[in-house]
């Protein structure tokens, strides 16, 4: 240290090492007149050799350093460490060889922006953020001002840029909370050693020539320039078509991570900071952010700059702007929270965002009264913009939603399009608390925001339309049973997992975040009871407002509500179990065999659900607990009943692997049933006999056993059977007893489970044999439904308060028609040649994607065409939607491969639309080849253009590998993953796992599955 500290001078001009020199000689013993005088010769003259040598020395090094410098700088890829840079520059220039090396010592040492994570050494309090957006040339420049508090004294300043050409860079200390800089020489202007980026994490550094003190307020200037990309995140563009003039906007996707692209900021959802936002743009533009606009003014060039109103705490990924020229309609809570609906002018005008305005004002009056906290903004904006990477973004006071989402043309748009909009839009006002409100601490735990939005979809859409009855019933078919196909794979991961990189970040939103976490709150709200859950929820957000929060924080609200009831749960202890560990149980229930025990005792069991053989050997949990079994907490409720009545269920907390249980009294004629309504998580399996007196029951009279029961049974029957756990037969015979089902929700569960078979099977030479025992099933519940009609003002009404019977007519003629109904063919072939000779269609929107889809299957090339031509001429965007899909229907391999070029090589489809196209060719059995080898062909385009953005690689790689099924197709797909697979993260390894699976099946079952079909129909399973 003490070298350090007196080296700067000595080699800057001498003058320290003269006078430590001279220090030297002052304490030796007096002389002569003459001694002193040679005795000064000798030492200046010995001196000046010093100085001269190290003048040289210094200059070598110096030189040596600056050409390491640069290439340093060439290395980075920027331009952060030019001269040119104000203080940047002159602060490295300035410095002394011994400052320099000490700092490059210090650099060595630490180098923080080599680290994933952000070192949090200071913490953003505030943003000034002033853009100027330029439309003509889609570029942008910016400043931003950020008040920076110091954590930890340091001498590196390390933020988020990534895409940006940092211009300038300044620093300034402040004094106290009022910011102002400090009272000294310079103006508390702060020395920058250098600065520079480090692409390699898209971080951006500053280095200070003297450490920031603890407690001290300061503030970060950084000027940029930057590009306003055209691939939907970061600040983005896009374009519509008005009156035949095409016309631009600019909108921001910041999550998870592309704040950065925007402006250099500390972009992890920690570093929460408020932010003042001013947006200069040409006039003929509007501009949008999170708060209203607080001031405005016209610039002297004739541009406009909007000033809006400060933000409250918040995380970068939730700030948003928008520069269009849309129109809006609006409306008013009760509160006074403003909310407007902007989109399209010819959108607007037309009314298509009415539906959507309506429900969000009553959103938000049910959300404020149910977790008893008030909406925080002065007003939320709903943006319809025409492409956008996602469904849509909740960014807090601006979400942001594609078109076809939140757009609704109520004369052709159908019921169930309807419904997911519906469920859209209360989805991102959910977020509204959860997720922007209270965020979580980091990514692992993401499933706290969406898991919670997830399953509100259902709560909130049942609030608008309680007849729907959507959580008690669809979240069955919607949710839980389609996250149990993914969660019972071995491929499968926690739904809280560890996140390091910035390239981990993309897998942890996927359905097990989303529909497992849904699934999971849905269950624990089951267990605590509604008023307890609520009161925990409120606890919950109450004490976490504008700032983060992680798993434990929940669960110790949850338990302290628990508790004030005096329920001695810990929910921590519970959840962990199911949080933590990949996978579901299958829970086994049988009657007691045991001469020790009477025969009101059960005996249960509890194993992880696996769909591969291997089943048996996967008993650890992955790496994150190793010591712990893969054992759950089960909250299971059980009913025991007979041919006329169900007893009471019972609640059975299951711990271990095995236990006994006592339940009522039952004989031989008396069935157990498990998961009463399906409220838990895991699969429910039992000994043959009871699933006997289960489909006995069943096909005597079904209404005995609740409807989430009877599609509960038919989804687990069918999963268990193509897992291993049943015979192949049982699941067919259970499907018997449909013609007696009135009721939507088990048709919906077995025309899904029939759907994933029919995959299998569409390419087998005996495939007939399924088909004709699925339209068995159908066919006397399909005539007696008949065809909706079409009167005026009967059909695109989603209040109708007989939306389920709908729901059931259209599921019958789907399924119909898809298996081959010839009278379905017919009906569906005569709407669509009346809709071409009469040019007006007729076809209910309810029904119009089976039609559209059936009709171009079966007739002729002809019909392919007026489907695409109506398919640009429409301006509704449901419309366009089904009639995009409807021209993946085709047997002609030229016309898909024909839309498979097109759609990726032109603007005829919408670019968010091209993944859809490809994924639907693929389920057409007669284009299943043609979409997989276009997928290879094409993987470096569509990995370009669509890895970063997430879901999409995941939904393009599941969706186009979902159903290869031979030894051929599992061979080409290990070699794709051999030679193009980087970059894919999991979705991969998760492909292989399913076709392997699909080859399996066919390895093992299909034998079985065929020879039971062509028993006859009063064989048992076997």
């Amino acid at each position: 240290m003490g070298l350090n500290d007196s080296s700067p001078g000595a080699m800057r001009n001498g003058r320290g090492l003269s006078d430590q020199w001279a220090e030297s000689v002052v304490v030796r013993p007096r002389t002569t007149e003459r001694h002193i005088t040679v005795h000064k010769r000798l030492v200046l003259g010995f001196a000046l050799s010093i100085i001269t040598l190290i003048i040289v020395t210094a200059v070598a090094v110096a030189l040596s350093v600056r050409f390491d410098d640069c290439g340093g700088r060439d290395r980075g890829g920027g331009r952060g460490e030019t001269g040119s840079r104000g203080s940047g520059g002159s602060g490295r220039l300035n410095g002394s060889r011994g400052e320099r090396m000490g700092d490059r010592g210090d650099e060595e040492v630490v180098q923080p922006w080599k680290n994933s994570r952000l070192p949090g050494s200071v913490r953003p309090r505030h943003y000034d953020l002033r853009l100027a957006v330029y439309m003509d040339n889609f570029t942008f420049s910016g400043e931003v001002s950020i008040e920076l508090e110091c954590v930890n004294a340091t001498r590196f300043i390390v933020l988020h840029a990534d895409r940006l050409e940092v211009d300038r860079v300044s620093m300034a200390a402040e004094s106290g909370a009022g910011g102002r800089p400090a009272n000294r020489p310079g103006g508390g202007v702060m020395r920058i050693h250098r600065h520079f980026p480090f692409p390699a994490n898209q971080m951006y550094v500053v280095v200070l020539h003297r450490e920031l003190k603890p407690g001290r307020l300061y503030r970060l200037n950084v000027s940029f320039d930057a590009a306003i990309e055209d691939e939907l995140l970061g600040f983005f563009r896009s374009s519509y078509t008005l009156q035949r003039e095409k016309r631009y906007l600019a909108v921001t996707q910041f999550s998870p991570i592309h704040a950065r692209k925007a402006f250099p900021c500390f972009d992890e959802p920690v570093y929460k900071a408020t932010f003042s936002l001013s947006l200069r743009h040409d006039p003929q533009y509007t501009s949008l952010s999170n708060m209203p606009v607080d001031s405005s003014w016209p610039d002297e060039d004739g541009w406009v700059t909007n000033r809006f109103a400060r933000t409250p705490r918040m995380s970068t990924y939730y700030l948003a702007w928008a520069v269009c020229n849309f129109t809006y309609r609006e409306t008013q809570t009760s509160s006074g929270v403003a909310i407007r609906l902007y989109a399209r002018p010819d959108a607007v005008s037309s009314g298509a965002g009415d539906y959507a305005l309506h429900i969000t004002k009553r959103l938000l009056g049910f959300y404020e009264e149910y977790f008893k906290v008030q909406y925080s903004l002065p007003k939320l904006d709903l943006l319809a913009v025409p492409k956008h990477p996602y469904a849509a973004m909740e960014n807090w006071g601006l979400s942001v939603f594609v078109e076809q989402k939140i757009l609704l043309d109520a004369d052709v748009s159908s019921s169930s399009y309807q419904m997911e909009l519906t469920m859209v839009v209360v989805h991102e006002i959910c977020h509204q608390w959860f997720g922007d409100l209270v965020t979580p601490v980091w990514w692992e735990d993401v499933w706290l925001k969406e898991g919670f939005a997830h399953f509100f979809e259902y709560v909130g859409t049942d609030f608008l339309f309680p007849k729907w009855n959507m959580e008690k019933q669809r979240f069955l078919t919607d949710v839980l049973h389609e996250v149990m196909l993914l969660d019972g794979l071995g491929s499968s991961h926690p739904i809280s997992q560890e996140v390091e990189q910035a390239t981990d970040i993309d897998r942890v939103f996927d359905w097990i975040a989303y529909k497992k976490g849904a699934a999971l709150i849905r269950m624990l709200a089951n267990v605590m009871g509604q008023p307890l859950f609520q009161k925990g929820l409120n606890d919950y957000l109450l004490s976490h407002m504008y700032s983060n929060a992680a798993r434990d924080d929940l669960w110790s609200k949850l338990t302290q509500a628990m508790r004030s009831e005096g329920r001695d749960i810990d929910i921590g202890e519970m959840m962990d179990r199911w949080t933590l560990q990949m996978g579901y149980p299958v829970v086994t229930i049988s009657k007691n065999q045991s001469e020790q025990l009477p025969t009101h005792y059960i005996t249960v069991t509890q194993e992880h659900f696996l769909y591969g053989e291997e089943s048996e050997t996967r008993s650890v949990i992955p790496e994150r607990s190793p010591a712990l079994c893969l054992q759950w907490q089960v909250p299971l409720t059980v009913a025991v009943g007979n041919v006329s009545a169900v007893c009471l269920e019972s609640l059975i907390w299951i711990n271990n692997r095995t236990e006994s249980h006592r339940i009522g009294q039952m004989d031989d004629s008396t069935w157990l049933l498990g998961n009463i309504n399906q409220t838990g998580y895991f699969r429910v399996n039992y000994d043959l006999q009871n699933w006997k007196l289960l489909i006995q029951q069943l096909h005597n009279s079904p209404q005995i056993i609740s409807v989430g029961n009877r599609a509960g049974l038919i989804d687990d029957a069918f999963n268990l059977a193509r897992a291993g756990y049943l015979p192949q037969g049982v699941p067919l015979q259970l499907i018997g007893y449909l013609p007696e089902e009135t009721s939507f929700l088990p048709w919906h569960a077995a025309s899904r489970a029939l759907y994933q078979l029919d995959k299998l099977l569409d390419r087998t030479d005996d495939y007939r044999l399924f088909s004709d025992y699925v339209l068995k099933q159908v066919a006397s519940r399909y005539h007696q439904m008949g065809w909706p009609t079409n009167g005026p003002g009967t059909e695109g009404n989603i209040l109708q308060a007989s939306y389920q019977t709908e729901e059931l007519q259209r599921e019958l003629i789907m399924l119909a028609c898809s298996f081959g109904n010839k009278q379905c063919h017919r009906q569906a072939v005569a709407y669509i040649s009346d809709w071409i000779s009469s040019n007006k269609n007729r076809i209910p929107p309810n029904i119009r994607d089976i039609v559209y889809c059936t009709g171009v299957s079966l007739m002729d090339e002809d019909v392919w065409e007026f489907i695409w031509m109506k398919f640009h001429s429409t301006s509704a965007v449901s419309e366009k939607k089904i009639l995009l899909e409807a021209l993946t229907c085709s047997d002609n391999t030229f016309l898909l491969n024909r839309l498979l070029n097109l759609s990726l090589t032109s603007d005829l489809v919408p670019e968010q639309d091209v993944i859809d196209v490809i994924i639907h060719v693929g389920r057409n059995p007669q284009g299943r080849n043609l979409a997989w080898k276009y997928f290879r062909d094409k993987w470096d385009i569509l990995n370009a253009r669509y890895g970063e953005a997430l879901f999409m690689n995941s939904k393009l790689i599941g969706g186009v590998t979902e159903f290869l099924n031979t030894e051929r197709e599992l061979n080409e797909l290990k070699e794709f993953i051999q030679s193009s697979g980087v970059g894919a993260g999991p979705a991969l390894p998760r492909a292989l796992e399913i076709v392997e699976g699909n080859v399996r099946w066919h390895r093992l079952h299909r034998r079985h599955f065929y020879q039971w079909l062509r028993k006859p129909p009063s064989s048992t399973y076997g």
